[in-house]
């Protein structure tokens, strides 16, 4: 008995640590740990900003004006566009735009964003690149706000801060607005304490010249900066280099992005495993091993110690009786979000167990297709996304009364041992 005690103690203590402790620990270390030096200043050296699409006749124009607005020294300032195989009619419209300083790259087949990212780094000038996304609007001085880091020579990558615009118009955009704030919170702390974790596929820039071409699975707003980390340099996140866009506005399709990123930066921490070695990265190394791989983890740790605690339950060791009906209650607001969460005016808190459940779900999915060697290299936009609505609804609502029955002969059993001690 008490191994699995021990076990599943070890299995709770873990998402504890990484949603809790691990921002705790930031803040104390600081609070008492000076941070690495940043020289920042009003440079302008040339730059290519990189925009990936795929069908994004949706947006493709107001994203075009939006980055010619930029305020930026037009000379030194080019945009690439990388169609990876669009049948929208997204190439059409970005044609017309196109002169010595709009260019459009068409690649064939749908090979995945890296591969199209690879063919606009070989026509790339700039000494600084930015990648940025077709839905995600700048600010007018995000450029200037993310190149003055360069002045640094320690900074490799640098990252700017998303803002999700649509999180009051759906529950979902709202619970990844929330989710979102926490992450900002935490990579304003890394940046000042050694580096910022992995980049934004929104808004980051790297200096062109530390830039490797990447394998056809490798996300590169990930995979890129672990090879940067690599060569000694470090990534800083400006919260003042600000982009908006909206998330998938949808529960389902923002749980389908979920699995997507997961999956395919699992798959290039395994190809990068260096980077978490404390005695070649530092610090770094213990940033990347809390904020990314053990919160990906999070789910198998969460489903021994659910094992764990019904078996002790069972046991009749009172502790563990008391958190399993504290897990049933858990269950039951994840059970009420699925079944509310599309109710217009249901509170937004009320749904954040049921993201919670979305965010881990998902990346359990994205580990296992990563560990079975199925990875993810096309996507599809949320508005380009199709469901089977029927079978998805009978799936949902045959788990839903399933988890019902269950936690609540779990729930009838677990009280009434209780009343006879």
């Amino acid at each position: 008995m008490i191994a699995l005690i021990v076990i599943t103690l070890i299995a709770l203590f873990i998402p504890v640590y990484v949603y809790v402790g691990y921002p705790l620990l930031l803040i104390v270390l600081d609070k008492l740990v000076k941070g690495k030096s940043l020289s920042v200043s009003d440079i302008t050296p040339t730059v290519s900003l990189i925009v990936s699409c795929y069908n994004e006749a949706d947006v493709i124009e107001q994203k075009i004006k939006n980055s010619q607005l930029l305020d930026y020294p037009k000379e030194k300032f080019e945009i690439i566009f990388i169609s990876d195989g669009s049948d929208d009619g997204t190439d059409e419209l970005i044609k017309p735009y196109c002169n010595e300083r709009i260019k459009l790259i068409r690649q064939e087949g749908r090979l995945g964003k890296t591969m199209g990212l690879n063919l606009a780094l070989a026509e790339a000038t700039g000494e600084i690149v930015v990648f940025s996304d077709a839905n995600a609007m700048y600010k007018d001085d995000a450029l200037k706000m993310l190149v003055r880091n360069f002045y640094d020579t320690s900074v490799g990558y640098v990252v700017g801060a998303a803002i999700y615009q649509d999180d009051e118009e759906s529950a979902a955009g709202s619970s990844e607005n929330i989710y979102w704030q926490y992450e900002i919170f935490i990579k304003k702390i890394e940046s000042k304490l050694h580096s910022v974790v992995g980049g934004d596929g929104a808004i980051y820039a790297i200096r062109k010249s530390l830039y490797e071409p990447l394998d056809q699975e490798d996300i590169n707003d990930f995979v890129n900066p672990l090879q940067i980390i690599a060569k000694g340099y470090r990534g800083i996140f400006d919260a003042e280099a600000i982009c908006y866009e909206q998330t998938a506005g949808d529960f389902d399709k923002e749980g389908k992005r979920k699995q997507r990123i997961v999956n395919r930066s699992f798959s290039g921490l395994m190809k990068n495993k260096t980077v978490l070695n404390p005695f070649k990265h530092g610090f770094y190394s213990l940033e990347l091993l809390s904020h990314k791989l053990l919160r990906w983890l999070i789910p198998f740790f969460i489903v021994i110690s659910a094992v764990g605690i019904i078996v002790l339950a069972q046991m009749k060791v009172v502790t563990f009786q008391w958190l399993l009906l504290l897990g049933i209650v858990f269950v039951w607001f994840i059970l009420l979000g699925k079944l509310l969460k599309d109710k217009a005016g249901f509170p937004s808190v009320l749904l954040i167990p049921y993201y919670f459940y979305l965010v881990n779900f998902n990346s359990m999915k994205g580990v296992l297709q990563s560990l079975r060697g199925d990875v993810q290299i096309t996507w599809s936009t949320p508005r380009d996304q199709k469901e089977n609505v029927a079978g998805v609804r009978l799936t949902n609502v045959l788990t839903f009364v399933g988890l019902l029955l269950i936690t609540g002969g779990f729930f009838w059993i677990t009280v009434q041992s209780l009343l006879r001690t």
